[in-house]
């Protein structure tokens, strides 16, 4: 029985020992990863005054403004002074867009639409009563 319990044990870390490379990145994945995941979230934000998006860079810099424009490599972030700054993805510690998705547009209106219509059927029953 002890010998059971010792080789399910010694199998168990050698499983575990075998698996923790396999998931651990070389620096390179890792940041090609992260400029992936930027180049998604700007794609998602879009260009144009109303993609607003600040940035921290890893050079400890800080960026705020609109997304002018977005290539393969690189986008180019205009502030409100009207300066460009292009920037390459892998560059990029932190991202936060401003802007709402369209679900959230959509999801707005719809609730601005019931209640004008309920507002509107309460004044109707109001003047029905009186």
């Amino acid at each position: 029985m002890l010998k059971k319990v010792c080789s399910f044990i010694l199998s168990a870390l050698l499983l575990q020992v075998a698996a923790v490379p396999a998931f651990a990145g070389t620096k390179a994945e890792k940041e090609a990863r992260r400029a992936e995941k930027v180049r998604t979230q700007l794609a998602k934000l879009g260009t144009g005054s109303d993609a607003r998006i600040r940035l921290e860079l890893r050079d400890k810099t800080k960026l705020e403004g609109f997304v002018s424009e977005a290539g393969a490599e690189t986008f180019a972030v205009t502030d409100a002074s009207g300066k460009t700054t292009t920037v390459g993805y892998g560059q990029v510690r932190k991202a936060q867009g401003n802007n709402l998705s369209t679900g959230a547009k959509i999801a707005i209106g719809v609730g601005i639409g019931v209640g004008v219509t309920l507002l509107i059927l309460y004044l109707v029953y109001l003047s029905n009563e009186s």
